[in-house]
């Protein structure tokens, strides 16, 4: 079975070119939609990814219909192969059922796991160099005498809540998630 997928982003775009071109390519069922590709939850894209076995073709217009992210696109395109069932881009002229189109989309995983792995490295680029400044990740650390100070003004009701937290540098949540853990049996 031959299975299509059109969408577009706003209610007053129009479907037409992506249908005809699906048709004409033979689709037996078309899907589609007006939804933000951006959105990971789209319904008629899950509804057509459910629909598909092995050896079923999967087609698109053009990538971009499919995934805004290169993360999302070889997301699906990872459970496209792993279920046997082909790709197609029209407009991009990507065939998985081909050599070509199987090694085009094998460059598109190895640039996605690229960018992954360099937004990793510099993570931890970062975070070595903010520690060799002294800088430690994570909350910082509450002063334990400062925050019983605060507790102890709450309850003595002398001071108001920003009062509390102008002299002893305790925030209002702080504060606040500590008294409730007092009051907790």
């Amino acid at each position: 079975m031959v299975i299509g997928y059109a969408r577009a982003s706003t209610i007053d775009q129009s479907l037409n070119l992506q249908i005809d071109a699906l048709a004409d390519y033979g689709c037996n069922e078309i899907f589609q939609e007006k939804v933000s590709g951006a959105k990971d939850e789209r319904e008629e894209l899950m509804n057509a990814l459910r629909m598909l076995r092995p050896g079923d073709k999967f087609v698109v217009y053009k990538l971009d219909r499919l995934a805004r992210s290169t993360k999302r696109l070889i997301e699906i395109a990872d459970m496209l192969r792993e279920n046997k069932i082909e790709f197609i881009s029209i407009q991009d002229k990507i065939d998985t059922g081909t050599a070509a189109g199987k090694a085009m989309f094998g460059m598109l995983s190895v640039l996605a796991e690229f960018e992954r792995d360099i937004v990793r490295e510099r993570t931890i680029d970062g975070l070595k160099a903010a520690r060799a400044r002294g800088r430690k990740g994570g909350r910082p650390r509450v002063d334990r005498k400062k925050l019983r100070q605060a507790i102890a003004l709450y309850y003595s009701r002398r001071m108001s809540v920003r009062e509390i937290q102008e002299v002893t540098c305790i925030s209002r949540a702080t504060l606040y998630r500590e008294i409730k853990k007092e009051q907790t049996p």
